[in-house]
């Protein structure tokens, strides 16, 4: 029986510790993803009189691929324009709190239809992800998404939420009647594709953050809340708080696009 007793506590506390350094994976994940993960917005060197916008504008988050030279995002995190007069331009910011550093960044290329935009740092590299393979992963499995939600208000801090991937859904639900569907919905009928649900939250400014999993740190998508929801859930008075992510596959069509 003394034999029995021992045999299972053994077995038990190599369950404790299995369970333990499952749940120290992320921790150690986070150590090689924030590096990596930077805030998207405009830098005005001075604040010149005249001005009404302050010298820096938080857009929303990215993420460094390739071998350190490129940022991946959403298209609609992009400004619509610059204040060239006032030498407006277009950086991401590296680091936390005090310490983020500006960097100028170019856009290299956009995918309109699935709101991601590539950009090229043009004064140095950046530790990079590994992005995963284009095919999709399964329900259930859980994930992550590191970025800097509402940005300038709880500072340059990154966030990160764990979650699982609820479901793999369409990009636009087909309504019940064509007199409820939004004229961007109609357009991109015309391209249907699936996205992740996620079983998370994003609020403002976690819009071009990473999406991984939670062991490897690979990353399977990015988040994207405003432009799903407004084809997903176009026709409701108060969309809801479900996070999207667009497929990974599409950040590869980015990469390839770029290094012909």
């Amino acid at each position: 029986m003394i034999w029995r007793y021992a045999l299972f506590l053994a077995v038990v506390g190599l369950a404790a510790l299995s369970s333990a350094a499952h749940a120290q994976s992320l921790a150690d994940t986070l150590e090689t993803i924030r590096p990596s993960v930077v805030s998207v917005g405009t830098l005005r060197p001075v604040k010149r009189v005249g001005t009404k916008s302050p010298p820096i504008r938080f857009m929303g988050t990215g993420f460094v691929v390739g071998s350190g030279e490129y940022v991946i995002t959403n298209a609609h995190v992009l400004p619509k324009d610059l204040d060239r007069d006032n030498d407006e331009v277009l950086v991401v910011f590296s680091g936390r709190g005090k310490q983020a550093k500006p960097h100028k960044v170019v856009v290299v290329e956009t995918d309109a239809v699935h709101d991601v935009a590539l950009l090229r740092l043009e004064d140095r590299r950046l530790p990079a992800l590994t992005l995963s393979t284009p095919g999709f992963i399964r329900e259930g499995s859980e994930v992550a998404f590191t970025g800097f939600p509402l940005g300038m208000v709880l500072g340059l801090y990154p966030v990160t939420n764990k979650t699982i991937v609820s479901a793999i859904t369409p990009f636009v639900m087909p309504a019940l009647s064509s007199n409820l569907l939004t004229p961007a919905q109609i357009k991109r009928l015309n391209t249907p594709f699936e996205v992740y649900q996620l079983d998370a939250i994003a609020y403002p400014g976690n819009s071009g953050s990473p999406v991984y999993h939670s062991d490897s740190g690979e990353v399977i998508g990015i988040v994207n809340s405003v432009f799903v929801k407004e084809s997903k859930e176009g026709v409701l008075a108060k969309p809801s708080a479900i996070t999207y992510a667009i497929p990974v596959r599409y950040i590869l069509d980015l990469l390839r696009r770029a290094e012909r």
